[in-house]
C-alpha cells in the first residue's frame, strides 16, 4: 500500500514550505485560493490518499479521479474529499479558479456529534461532488472568503468561527442533491482503465537521468488504485482488449525509442531511468518488443 500524503508532504509539494511537526498537530486547519497553489511549474496533484480532509470549490472544466470513478465537470463544483479515498484532479482549461481548505478529523473532535465519516459526502462510497448554480456559487464563495479573512485575523476565537463556516458549507451541500449525471459516466471498468492510463502517463516523459519509471507492474498500479491486481487486469482487458502488462510494455518502448533518438544518454543510463535493474534486462526487453537491439536501433 502506498503511503498517505501527510500535511508536511502537502506544504512541501504545494507551497515549497518546510513545516516540521505538522503531522503531530491533531487539529490543523488552513484555507487557500486555488490559483495561489496551482501556478505554472507546480507539480501535478498525485493520485494518492491523504491523512487530512479537504473541501474544494472549483470553477472551470476539469476531471476528477476519485477512487475508481472519473468525473468530468464543467462549471462551479463543490467537492468533499475523504482521507480514505485516493483522488486527484486535472484541469482541462487554464481558467480554473476557486478555493480549498484542509483540516484534520480532530479539528472537529470536540465540536461535532459523531464523526465526519458519518456524513453522506464523506462516506467511502459516497458522492462527493455538487455542481452549483449562480446563486449557490456566490453563497459558497462568500463562505470561503470569510474563512480567508478569519485565518489571517488575530481574533481569539477564529477557529470556532471557522468551524461554523465549514458546517454551514456541509449543511448547505446536504440540502443539495449530489449531481447524479456526473456519476453516469462509463462503467466501472472504463473508470478504472482511465485512472490506470492517467497514472501510467504521469510518469512520462523521462527528462533527466535521475528520473525513474517506478510503476512497472499491474501489482504496482493496483496498489495505487487500492484494488486487487486481478480486478485491474480484468477492467483494462475488458475496456481495451489489451492486457495491463502490454499497455505498460508498449509505453516503455515508446519512451525508450524517444530516449535513444533524442538524447546522448548511454544504454545503462536509459536502462536505469526506465526502471530496469540491469542494462541487459533492458536490452532483452527492447529486442523482444522491437526485434532489434537498442544499440542497433540508435545506430
Amino acid at each position: 500500500m502506498e503511503p498517505l500524503e501527510t500535511l508536511e508532504d502537502f506544504y512541501d509539494r504545494k507551497l515549497n514550505q518546510k513545516r516540521e511537526g505538522l503531522n503531530t498537530v491533531l487539529g490543523h486547519f488552513n484555507v487557500f485560493r486555488l490559483e495561489d497553489c496551482n501556478a505554472p511549474g507546480k507539480p501535478p496533484v498525485q493520485y494518492t490518499r491523504r491523512d487530512f480532509y479537504k473541501i474544494s470549490f472549483m470553477r472551470g472544466r476539469h476531471l476528477y479521479h476519485y477512487g475508481d470513478k472519473t468525473l468530468e465537470v464543467d462549471g462551479t463544483t463543490l467537492l468533499f474529499f475523504n482521507p480514505q479515498v485516493p483522488y486527484t484532479f486535472e484541469p482541462l482549461t487554464e481558467d480554473v479558479t476557486g478555493y480549498f481548505c484542509i483540516f484534520k478529523d480532530a479539528f472537529f473532535a470536540e465540536h461535532l456529534r459523531g464523526s465526519l465519516k458519518d456524513l453522506p459526502m464523506y462516506a467511502v462510497n459516497g458522492k462527493p461532488a455538487y455542481v452549483l448554480d449562480q446563486q449557490q456559487e456566490k453563497n459558497f464563495s462568500q463562505i470561503f472568503e470569510k474563512m480567508l479573512d478569519e485565518i489571517n485575523s488575530d481574533y481569539a476565537f477564529k477557529f470556532d468561527l471557522i468551524r461554523n463556516y465549514i458546517m454551514e458549507m456541509i449543511h448547505g451541500a446536504l440540502k443539495l442533491q449530489p449531481t447524479e449525471n456526473l456519476y453516469q459516466h462509463t462503467d466501472a471498468n472504463a473508470r478504472i482503465t482511465a485512472v490506470f492510463n492517467e497514472l501510467l502517463e504521469r510518469q512520462f516523459p523521462i527528462e533527466t537521468r535521475s528520473q525513474q519509471f517506478s510503476l512497472r507492474s499491474a501489482k504496482d498500479f493496483a496498489e495505487k488504485l487500492n484494488i486487487h491486481p486481478n480486478h485491474l487486469n480484468r477492467a483494462v482487458k475488458t475496456t481495451t482488449g489489451k492486457t495491463t502488462t502490454l499497455h505498460i510494455a508498449q509505453r516503455l518502448v515508446t519512451e525508450a525509442i524517444a530516449l535513444l533518438k533524442h538524447t546522448d544518454w548511454n544504454i545503462s543510463e536509459i536502462s536505469y531511468t526506465l526502471g530496469f535493474e540491469q542494462p541487459a534486462h533492458f536490452s532483452n526487453f527492447f529486442k523482444k518488443q522491437t526485434k532489434i537491439a537498442p544499440r542497433a536501433y540508435r545506430n
